[in-house]
């Protein structure tokens, strides 16, 4: 389905500006750009939500868990 929007020439060049300055052929390529861009930070945002929810699990169930650092450092040194 197709839409007909009526902007200022002024937005209208600001737009067609921005697109060009990304390398972009069209503002509908960049309002597709900026689309996409919404969606990737919307998965970004669920994926750290996954994170702190696993997170929040562990330390449920297992408490705090010991910093590693020092046994990472001892392993590194053995295989050197």
């Amino acid at each position: 389905m197709s839409r007909t929007l009526t902007i200022s020439d002024e937005l209208y060049d600001r737009l067609d500006s921005e697109a060009r300055s990304r390398g972009l052929r069209s503002i509908e390529n960049l309002l597709d750009e900026w689309g996409r861009s919404q969606e990737d930070l919307r998965q970004r945002r669920d994926a750290v939500k996954k994170i702190d929810d696993l997170r929040e699990n562990l330390f449920a169930k297992y408490g705090q868990m010991p910093d590693s650092t020092a046994l990472v450092r001892e392993d590194r040194a053995r295989n050197t």
